[in-house]
């Protein structure tokens, strides 16, 4: 027998089986599954998030396609459902993004400002449960598995409150997806967004997937699609009569984990949240950039970026990592180890242009990065010693900027360094 419905806007249970619209507040935002509450594997993603805060923060834009990216050399990072109602996506050039819908509102990504908003979402979701398995700023994984007592409620009931919540305190949405395992979860959250909720349960699911591509599942990329599509597989019905052997030869050792997903099997837990293993920055240019005078102001203001979040994270690193793409867009990647612990602009900058200057040999670079790696406490860090009796005047002098920055603004206080004009 299925569950009575109950109402995603007001949370009201409906007066009976058959309703199509809540009896209190007329909405046809209805949750109804004959397994709704026995599921309690959550999957979480915040809706457009990047562009939801912009929104948020600039009532003005609401009704306007939004784009988050870089300059017309950068990609996409977030479009708003406005901006992809005109075929915009993530992850496309800018310049193909403004050909689609150049009346768009184009905003340079806030790092900060994201992460800020991911971490009061990530709070609210562990008063939740402890399970809650991050996988980026704006989604994750949760096992609600045993709070129905603790919330007075289902996880479906609970997880429709959650969404409330999001949107009242933090001023954005989310969509949810609720199954009885993450692989399952993953795609329920997907299915109907933005402000969505969908459940797929144990009895529909090999019937669910059985006519979707094969490219839904986790570890099967563009070149195992074409691989798979030699020998007649494009949809999951057609991945389970292939005999194992055959998957192994064109899946590799995972053969046998991606099958038992395509049956809607998958044995991974929900873990709690994963130790961050770097802080990074990066942008993009609009024109190559070959000099080191013309990259090094560039580097400075990453080298700022990455000790404010690290600071706010309360984390220290104990590495720096230089990255460098040039316009065929190959990788170069270089690290200085074995640091003191710190969380200081300077301090990062100081290696870091050391790898920089070595590096500079005439190459046109497009985007120049810098990261953060081998965290620890950020309570241990920029003590100084006998030997290094300037760190601590450097922490006083960067706690004092930023103190006034806080108060007047990012750029109330510049290092000469940022106020050198390129050269041509």
């Amino acid at each position: 027998m299925s569950e009575a419905p109950f109402c995603r806007d007001c949370l009201t249970p409906a007066a009976w089986r058959g309703a199509d619209r809540c009896a209190a507040c007329g909405s046809p935002r209805l949750l109804r599954h004959k397994e709704r509450d026995g599921l309690s594997i959550a999957h979480v993603d915040c809706d457009a998030f990047f562009a939801a805060v912009e929104k948020r923060d600039e009532p003005s834009l609401a009704d306007k396609p939004v784009i988050i990216g870089g300059g017309k050399r950068g990609v996409v990072s977030t479009a708003c459902y406005v901006a992809r109602t005109y075929g915009v996506r993530s992850a496309m050039p800018m310049f193909q993004a403004l050909k689609l819908c150049p009346h768009a509102v184009v905003i340079k990504p806030n790092g900060d400002k994201y992460s800020k908003a991911g971490r009061e979402v990530r709070q609210l979701m562990r008063e939740l449960t402890p399970l809650v398995e991050p996988v980026s700023i704006d989604e994750a994984f949760l096992d609600l598995t045993g709070t129905e007592r603790l919330h007075h409620g289902s996880p479906a009931l609970t997880l429709a409150r959650f969404a409330h919540k999001v949107e009242n305190e933090i001023g954005i949405s989310i969509s949810v997806g609720l199954s009885y395992n993450k692989f399952l979860a993953k795609i329920a959250s997907d299915l109907h967004k933005p402000r969505g909720f969908s459940i797929i349960g144990r009895e529909e699911a090999a019937d669910f997937l059985a006519d979707k591509p094969v490219g839904i599942i986790p570890g099967i990329g563009a070149s195992a699609q074409a691989r798979l599509a030699k020998v007649g597989v494009t949809q999951i019905a057609h991945l389970r009569d292939v005999p194992l052997k055959l998957l192994f030869e064109a899946l590799g050792r995972d053969s046998q984990r991606l099958s038992r997903l395509a049956w809607g099997e998958d044995r991974r837990a929900v873990t709690p949240e994963r130790e961050t293993k770097s802080v990074s920055a990066e942008t993009t240019f609009e024109t190559d950039l070959r000099s080191f005078e013309d990259l090094e102001p560039i580097l400075w203001r990453l080298s700022e970026k990455v000790s404010r979040r690290l600071k706010a994270a309360g984390l220290a690193g104990r590495s720096v990592t230089l990255k460098l793409k040039d316009k065929e867009f190959r990788l170069l990647t270089r690290t200085r180890s074995g640091l003191a612990p710190t969380q200081l602009a300077v301090r990062l900058f100081d290696p870091a242009r050391q790898l920089l200057r070595a590096s500079c040999d005439g190459t046109a670079f497009r985007l120049i990065g810098i990261g953060a790696a081998d965290l620890c406490d950020g309570a241990d860090a920029d003590k100084g010693d006998l030997a290094d009796q300037t760190v601590v005047r450097q922490a006083h002098m960067e706690a004092a900027i930023d103190k006034i920055r806080e108060k007047f603004g990012a750029n109330a206080v510049q290092k000469g360094i940022v106020l050198r004009k390129p050269q041509r």
